[in-house]
């Protein structure tokens, strides 16, 4: 006999399923969430909750990817008074997220007060949020509210907003509308010029655009400092415009040159732009020297003090007021001295280009060496200048020439004869081949040089004495005493000294320094 057998599920098995499946209904009713899925979780610091609540919706480019799941304030000293940090679940669509991102808080609907957070995911270039990650405060900023804006609008402000307007309605309903109309076919090429203007004010590095922005807010800040001052602009603006006004026509003319102006000055400004990068290299080579030029600066202080006390009136300022009468007549003699510094100037160019290095040269001079240069041997001979008074004394040159027993006669240079005892070895230097070139029409610098470097040649006209007739020497006495006579006449000695015709005995030698004659 066979038994029967239930064939499916047990009743145990369907309630156990049943149970599962009421939990999950009813968790996913509530939470709306999947359970048991990865979350990412990203934190951020705002100025104000702005009644932002748990729930609130997390929207990219107006499409929901997350929800906040926690809105709490901030701990003294993390933040400015007020601040809150939201906690935000994103989901995966909504990822990635970059930690350039930005953070808003905005209203749904204008006058309902529920708000949701939009965010800006950030640049592709930039890292990716981590999760757990916070967004900082100052990447992240709150919806302007009603109360907000009707608190700025003042009194004062909604009356100047009302002046505004008026004038702009007398302005449009005096032409100012057609004049408009007018202007409509230039806005294409200005809209185009300040596209270009709008990138330059970008800058072309990083924080050129906050670096001028920060500039035109203290600019901004001054203006608003000085409100009584900015409406003296103002009035005077107006005073301006309607300077123009009045001359419409003039200026209108004057508008229509400006197109060409402009394009006369393009090629300037091309070259001036093309000199930018090298004016760029320039000041970066510069700023080191620049930053050094303190330490520099500062010990130039103490010269500068004493320099401003040496230039007051007291000092150099009294000195110059004296000399203010002298200073034409000054300025006069400096003129008069430049054809005189023009006479000078090639004699001192010669003396040290020809004269000076000629005074350095040295005498090359195997029988008579030089011990110095030029300069210190030409002295020489004065010492036996010096000594000239005693030439007619008993031991003077006359008195040595009529004792000496010469041998030997040798012909000079100016047509005479030097007696010796012995015949000259040679001439050092030699008789010159001609005189030295010498060109008047050139400046003495570029004269040649002397050259004393020579070599010691045969010394000619040398011959022996020999015996002369009597007749021939008495002609030689008579002319010799006659020289001697007209030497001593050059002297002013003749009358102290007589030159005698006849010949000295050498009995007679003994008697001649003892004044006879």
């Amino acid at each position: 006999m066979r038994r029967n057998v239930r064939r499916g599920m047990s009743f145990e098995a369907v309630a156990i399923i049943a149970i599962v499946v009421t939990v999950a209904v009813t968790y996913l009713a509530f939470t709306k969430e999947i359970p048991f899925r990865g979350k990412y979780d990203v934190t951020a610091v705002v100025p104000n909750a702005q009644n932002l609540k748990p729930g609130a919706k997390v929207r990219i480019a107006g499409v929901d990817v997350g929800k906040v799941s926690k809105v709490e304030g901030v701990e003294p000293g993390e933040g400015e008074a007020g601040a809150a940090r939201i906690k935000m679940e994103i989901a995966e669509k909504g990822r990635p997220i970059h930690k350039d991102a930005e953070l808003k808080i905005r209203p749904r609907i204008f006058f309902e007060g529920n708000f949701f957070v939009d965010l800006q995911p950030g640049t592709p270039h930039a890292p990716e949020l981590g999760d757990g990650e916070t967004i900082p405060i100052n990447q992240t900023s709150n919806a302007v509210q009603l109360d907000q804006i009707l608190t700025s609008l003042q009194t004062d402000t909604r009356n100047d907003l009302r002046n505004v307007l008026d004038e702009l309605n007398k302005a449009y309903n005096n032409g100012g509308a057609e004049a408009i109309n007018r202007t409509t076919r230039y806005w294409a090429p200005a809209y185009k010029s300040t596209a270009i203007v709008n990138d330059a004010l970008l800058g072309r590095n990083e924080h050129d655009l906050s670096g001028y922005i920060d500039g035109a807010g203290i600019v901004a800040d001054a203006l608003t400092r000085n409100r009584r001052q900015l409406q003296d602009l103002i009035r005077d603006l107006r005073i301006t415009a309607g300077a123009f006004s009045a001359e419409g026509d003039e200026l209108r003319r004057a508008i229509d040159e400006l197109p060409r102006t402009l394009r006369a000055g393009q090629t300037s400004l091309a070259a001036l732009n093309a000199a930018f990068p090298s004016l760029r290299r320039f000041v970066a080579d510069l700023r080191p020297g620049v930053r050094s030029s303190l330490e520099s600066i500062n010990a130039q202080i103490p010269f500068v003090r004493q320099l401003r006390g040496l230039v007051q009136r007291s000092e150099l300022g009294g000195l110059a007021a004296a000399l203010r009468d002298a200073v034409p007549s000054l300025a006069r003699l400096n003129r008069a001295t430049v054809p005189l510094l023009e006479q000078v100037r090639p004699a001192s160019s010669c003396q040290n280009e020809v004269i000076l290095p000629w005074t350095l040269d040295k005498i090359e001079d195997p029988d008579f060496p030089a011990i110095g240069p030029i300069f210190q041997e030409q002295t020489k001979p004065l010492v036996g200048l010096a000594g000239e008074s005693r030439t007619h004394d008993a031991n003077g040159q006359y008195f040595r020439v009529s004792l000496n027993s010469a041998q030997f006669a040798t012909a000079t240079l100016d047509g005479r004869f030097t007696l010796t005892d012995r015949p000259p070895v040679g001439a050092n230097p030699p008789k010159p081949k001609g005189r030295p070139p010498l060109r008047p029409d050139v400046p003495c610098e570029t004269q040649e040089q002397p050259d004393l470097r020579t070599q010691q040649t045969r010394f000619e006209g040398t011959f022996k004495v020999r015996e002369a007739p009597a007749e021939l020497e008495e002609k030689s006495r008579e002319i010799a005493v006659a020289w001697l006579q007209n030497e001593l006449r050059k002297t002013g000695r003749d009358d102290d000294v007589k030159v005698s015709e006849k010949p000295v005995l050498p009995a007679e030698i003994p008697l001649v320094g003892k004044g006879a004659r």
